[in-house]
């Protein structure tokens, strides 16, 4: 079974080879494209990002050196400093701890990945969780 780290691998290669046959995309079409979900989307940027492969013009991304690497990078360490504080944690919680965006917060995990300084694993909850909401 492949690991969740590995597919944000796989899904960054998905997005360099499209960028490669079609030249740039806006996000839009390239996610409808490649039928990946925001969040896989956003982990394979992060991942392309750290290896300098990808450029981002307005909403058009395309291959070529990075433009993405100061802001992923610095994610990247507020996410890591969140990880290593609660040394497991359960994503959703990340972006809100590390004071970023749940697009930027998996940007940083796809870059942290590609370094190799995480692994993940899916989860079930062992207890329901409660919902609260105003009457």
């Amino acid at each position: 079974m492949e690991s969740i780290v590995d597919n944000f691998g796989r899904n960054a290669g998905k997005v360099w080879m499209v960028l490669d046959k079609f030249g740039p995309l806006t996000q839009t079409r390239l996610k409808k494209t490649i039928g990946l979900n925001e969040k896989e989307f956003y982990a394979a940027i992060g991942w392309l990002a750290k290896e300098n492969k990808i450029f981002l013009n307005d909403t058009t991304y395309s291959l070529g050196k990075t433009n993405l690497d100061c802001d992923i990078g610095e994610d990247a360490g507020k996410v890591w400093n969140v990880i290593n504080t609660c040394e497991e944690i359960e994503a959703t919680y990340i972006p809100k701890l590390a004071s970023i965006s749940e697009k930027d917060a998996y940007c940083a995990l796809g870059w942290l990945a590609k370094e190799g300084k995480i692994s993940a694993k899916k989860i079930i909850p062992k207890k329901p969780q409660m919902k609260f909401r105003l009457k």
